[in-house]
């Protein structure tokens, strides 16, 4: 959506209102997630985070997430196992150097280091390849829900402010979701690292586990404080970034080629790309030195650290406190601890972030389902009577209402045609006549039932839509033709629908025939003109075979000879259906049993063609300015 903004026009001196294009998201304010955005609530986080990673590796593929536990577990105790020999083992070769009969004695320890770690190594393995085959599941899983709540919302959800910019953000979330399972499995591993180590240190010299842990502070704190920099560079940059998206969909869509050339656009919008770029690349530089600043701090602090934890190691030994064996142990460990946490560090770093990502993924997961289809589970018969019972509808966060206190019905056997200008509500009436949309209030009802109280998908079984906007499936003819739903008849059917529709004739051109892929953009792909797409999407409704039929401006694309072929059909088609047509091009009305007038959200007249034409009113203005084809030059 856009924000409106306040411009000076130099020229003409007064100020003025223009609208900037600038994408409307109610995300938050930075300065609250900041607030969030802290060492304590991060850490907090990492067991949720974990938690639902391996939820969604559970939904997919129970026995592999097992199996990377087990795993994960046996490599910890495998570490410390090993730790624990590695003293014995060292004390066995110091002494060797007095008494090489000692050396003997360092075998067992020597043999348990290395069945541990090629045990460990193999481990490592059979972790990553757990991981590597939960990875894209987890992903597949996660859009699976994100588009299993999208599809089942109701379709006023989408005209909702900003549903549409949460879906992005959501997908951005399906597509990092793959790198949780390897981050959290990560995270484990470091910590059962940390955890064998601490173990060892604590029963060799508990002193050094304090020193442990502010080695690791410092550059946790700096890693947070990293992060919490970059989200909010990402959040003021979302805006630019939405621009850029949209602007490379609109410079190199085909739908837009043309144009893009013959108004010699792409300058223009090249420039607008330019500076959303300018104003990321801006924001980002200085989120960049920023986090530069505060790791170089953390390093340093935590180099300290480091350093007065190894001049412990050497009091002690200097000390007496600790043999030679197990100071050499403690190197061993204290690597191996450290190496945990800087993994907890960095690992659970990078799970935070992904964390993000997979909480616009929830969020939109739970928004779409708070708008899911809740309605009643009645099964409609192939609807006799359809109508608007004092029904006003007004869509999300808009200003006025688009319907106000409409009555409208249409019945088996009948043709009702509605005309109006743009803008007057024919389309909105179009849906929600096929429950595709509730009434804000008043009641719209099949055979006197309320569509709230029907089943919808048994409801939209009974009902056939054309569109203005219709899709170009990526799918051979028949496949668009029968949605994936043929009827017992096979292609007999579709042949049928497509002779009532005029796509038999767009059919006999096909290389193919129904086995034609239409898409010009897929490998071997036919292209069609919009007016054959337009038969087609006609040939689709037809052969629903459905009560209700609605087609909104179901001929805009055709030429008169195809036109002539839809309409004069109609009457045959409606035998055993409610047709409700909506066209611009008031002559096609006259094969209506009634013609509904609308202007404003409202029903201004209804009645016979030859009486809306012989009467004053809107319907008679429009046929008169449609006839007024005169040539001044004559």
């Amino acid at each position: 959506m856009a924000d409106e903004t306040t411009v000076t026009d130099n020229e003409t001196g007064p100020e003025q209102h223009s609208e900037e294009l600038r994408f409307n998201y109610n995300g938050g304010d930075t300065s609250e997630l900041a607030q969030h955005l802290t060492g304590r609530s991060l850490s907090a986080r990492l067991p949720t985070l974990v938690r639902r990673s391996f939820s969604l590796a559970w939904a997919v593929d129970r026995r592999s997430t097992l199996a990377l536990l087990a795993c994960q577990v046996v490599s910890g105790l495998l570490e410390a196992l090993g730790l624990f020999a590695t003293t014995t083992a060292l004390s066995a070769l110091i002494q060797s150097a007095q008494d090489p009969a000692q050396l003997r004695a360092a075998v067992p320890s020597v043999a348990i280091l290395g069945g541990a770690a090629g045990s460990r190594a193999v481990l490592g393995i059979a972790i990553q390849s757990l991981s590597h085959r939960l990875a894209p599941r987890i992903s597949r899983e996660a859009e699976y829900r994100m588009l299993e709540a999208a599809t089942n919302a109701e379709m006023a959800a989408y005209d909702h402010p900003g549903f549409n910019d949460r879906y992005d953000k959501a997908d951005r979330g399906v597509e990092v979701s793959r790198d949780m399972i390897g981050q959290s499995q990560n995270l484990v591993s470091s910590a059962a690292t940390l955890i064998a180590a601490a173990v060892v240190i604590a029963a060799l010299a508990p002193i050094l586990l304090p020193l442990l842990a502010l080695t690791a502070v410092p550059q946790a704190a700096a890693s947070v404080a990293g992060e919490r920099v970059a989200y909010l560079a990402t959040l003021r940059t979302f805006h630019d970034r939405r621009m850029l998206n949209m602007l490379r969909w609109h410079l190199t869509h085909k739908d837009q080629a043309d144009q893009i050339r013959t108004d010699t656009l792409a300058p223009y919008l090249l420039d607008k790309y330019r500076a959303s770029g300018v104003r990321v690349d801006r924001t980002n530089d200085q989120a960049a030195w920023q986090r530069a600043r505060i790791n170089l701090v953390g390093s340093a602090v935590s180099g300290l650290a480091s350093a007065l934890m190894w001049a412990g190691v050497m009091l002690l030994l200097g000390t007496g406190h600790i043999s030679a064996a197990a100071a050499g142990t403690l190197v061993f460990t204290l690597r191996s601890a450290s190496r945990g946490l800087y993994g907890i560090v960095g690992y659970g770093t990078d799970l935070m972030r992904t964390g993000r990502y997979m909480d616009d993924w929830e969020s939109f997961v739970e928004e779409a389902a708070g708008q899911r289809l809740d309605r009643g589970d009645i099964v409609p018969d192939r609807p006799r009577h359809v109508a608007l019972h004092q029904v006003t509808f007004r869509y999300p966060d808009a200003d006025r209402d688009t319907l106000h206190e409409v009555e409208f019905e249409v019945r088996r056997g009948e043709i009702v045609a509605v005309v109006g200008e743009n803008g007057s509500g024919k389309t909105t009436l179009m849906k929600l006549l096929s429950g595709l949309n509730l009434p804000t209030s008043g009641v719209v009802t099949w055979d006197g039932v309320s569509t709230r109280d029907l089943d919808p998908h048994a409801l939209w079984k009974q009902c056939a839509v054309v569109p203005q906007e219709f899709a170009r499936w990526p799918m051979t003819a028949r496949e668009n033709i029968h949605l994936g739903q043929p009827q017992p008849e096979g292609d007999d059917a579709v042949r049928r629908a497509a002779t009532a529709s005029g796509a038999d004739s767009v059919i006999s051109v096909l290389r193919s025939g129904l086995d034609t892929l239409l898409a010009r953009e897929w490998w071997g792909g036919q292209a069609l003109s919009s007016g054959q797409w337009q038969r087609i999407a006609g040939a689709r409704a037809i052969h629903r075979d459905a009560g209700l039929l609605v087609m909104d401006e179901p001929t805009s694309d055709l030429d008169a000879r195809a036109e002539h072929r839809i309409f004069t059909g109609l009457r045959q088609l409606a035998r055993d259906r409610a047709i409700v047509l909506v066209t611009h091009n008031l002559a096609n009305t006259v094969v209506a049993d009634r013609i509904v007038v609308m202007a404003d959200g409202r029903v201004t007249a209804e009645g016979p063609f030859s009486e809306l034409i012989s009467q004053p009113g809107l319907f008679r203005d429009l046929w008169l300015l449609q006839q007024d084809r005169g040539n001044p030059a004559i």
